[in-house]
């Protein structure tokens, strides 16, 4: 091939990066052989201070991505021997650029701080490889795993850091890492037609995304909303769980002023309110987690616009869920929406007045039903009705028969029932439920010690009645 081997005219060693990109673009199996070859007796400065360094760095980021997908995103073929040689070879090329790179710096003859874009992205792409082949996936093997692994630590040792969050948010004192040309050159692969045709890239975006954190995260927000909100919209439920697990992680280390520029805060809202009419248990929990953390956000965005409190979106979500469990069968669900409930009641504190009626019928039917031997369901309602009682006591005593009742039956019910259920699971029944009756005895003056004064007497089961006790000798 003309152009494989150095001009005689050059010194030993004085490689071009030119040479090197042609064998990468090559589609000669052996070329990328060939490629390591010319390398390695390469100049360093000649090498890493060519033009074509981005190219010849593109080239092998080509090579070593995994096969790509047609347009509907049907998965790829698994990794055939052919590949799994050339994802090495490039993984390899990979390394000898970075021991060039290294070689250089510890000579002195390239700083640390003299990265041009060339250099940028070269190291970039060799990030991108690594992520993409480090984990079990469909296209790694073991050798491309065990060539990813040691490129990951020989770029962390290359720039000096000491964890890949280091490497992408960049050290102290200085500006910035290597998070923006990461997301710089994922551009173009994480775009509305062609984000499912590399397999590749929604795992390093959101490898990447999730190692950078406040404040580093906030200069690159116009980069990773829009993928994000694209991962989310997905029709499939792995891609949209993982979408939501990054629009999470925004909200937590984005200030919230820049959130509600440009209604970015509403428009992620939009976007997860639309996830609650989903029946999937990991998506309703992605949700509802990330929904708790943006309200607070999307409320000050409103206060600040002028808007009430009644348009408050608390109000709005609180409804939907409310109306879900009422109806939800499901024990994974139920669990979910049990699991989250507390805390909705304890954000809207007095305000969850608004939505007592619906409340109670929610709280009344998960506590009939046992959910399974670890009793999510059961623990996380009765820490709702406590919270309920706790901020709501005023309008608790109109509902004193109906709650005594539905406790009074748990309470029996713990005792009577011979399932699989662990003695702890049942002991921490018993102490939600005591809690809660005492709350509600103490908000309601003294009315249910009344009440339990002829069940204590006549109850035969211990346990029920240490219960109680503890009610009739609260203060």
């Amino acid at each position: 091939m003309a152009g494989s081997s150095p001009s005689p005219e050059r010194a030993p060693g004085a490689v071009p990066a030119e040479q090197a990109l042609l064998l990468a673009l090559s589609e000669r199996p052996e070329a990328l052989r060939e490629l390591g070859a010319l390398l390695r007796p390469a100049d360093p400065r000649s090498l890493l201070g060519s033009a074509a360094l981005g190219e010849l760095a593109a080239a092998l980021g080509e090579r070593g991505a995994p096969p790509r997908r047609e347009q509907d995103g049907a998965e790829p073929p698994g990794q055939d021997a052919a590949l799994a040689e050339r994802a090495e070879s490039v993984g390899a090329a990979f390394l000898l650029l970075l021991q060039k790179l290294e070689a250089a710096r510890s000579q002195r003859e390239l700083g640390t701080a003299a990265v041009g874009p060339g250099l940028r992205r070269l190291l970039g792409h060799a990030f991108i490889f690594a992520v993409t082949h480090k984990e079990q996936r469909p296209w790694s093997t073991a050798g491309t795993r065990a060539v990813a692994q040691e490129l990951l630590e020989r770029l962390l040792r290359v720039e000096g850091c000491g964890s890949v969050e280091e490497f992408l948010r960049g050290k102290e004192g200085e500006e910035e890492g290597r998070f923006g040309v990461v997301m710089g050159l994922l551009k173009q692969e994480l775009t509305k037609d062609t984000w499912k045709r590399n397999p590749a890239s929604k795992d390093v975006f959101s490898w990447a995304l999730l190692r950078v954190s406040r404040p580093w995260l906030c200069p690159h927000l116009e980069r990773v909303l829009p993928p994000a909100l694209l991962l989310s919209d997905d029709f499939q439920e792995e891609n949209k769980v993982l979408g939501v697990r990054c629009l999470h992680h925004i909200v937590l280390n984005v200030p919230g002023a820049d959130l509600c520029q440009f209604n970015r805060a509403q428009v992620v809202f939009h976007a997860l309110y639309n996830h609650l009419y989903s029946r999937e248990a990991p998506l309703i929990q992605a949700v509802l987690l990330c929904l708790l953390d943006l309200l607070p956000i999307l409320e000050r965005c409103q206060r600040q616009q002028g808007h009430g409190r009644a348009t408050a979106p608390w109000d709005q979500v609180l409804q939907l869920v409310l109306t879900h469990m009422e109806a939800e069968y499901r024990l994974a669900l139920r669990r979910v929406y049990a699991g989250t409930l507390p805390t909705f009641v304890t954000r809207l504190g007095i305000l969850i007045v608004r939505h007592l009626k619906r409340l109670e019928r929610v709280i009344l039917g998960y506590l009939e039903v046992s959910d399974g031997p670890e009793e999510e369901a059961r623990l996380g309602i009765l820490e709702t009705l406590q919270c309920t009682i706790e901020h709501a006591w005023p309008r608790m005593p109109c509902r004193l028969p109906v709650l005594l009742k539905a406790l009074l039956r748990l309470l029996w019910d713990v005792h009577t029932e011979r399932g699989p259920t662990p003695e702890p699971v049942r002991a921490a029944l018993l102490h939600r439920a005591t809690q809660c009756l005492i709350l509600l005895d103490r908000c309601s003056q003294g009315q249910v010690k009344v009440l339990l004064e002829g069940v204590h007497s006549s109850c035969e089961e211990n346990r029920v009645r240490e219960c109680l006790r503890k009610v009739q000798e609260s203060t």
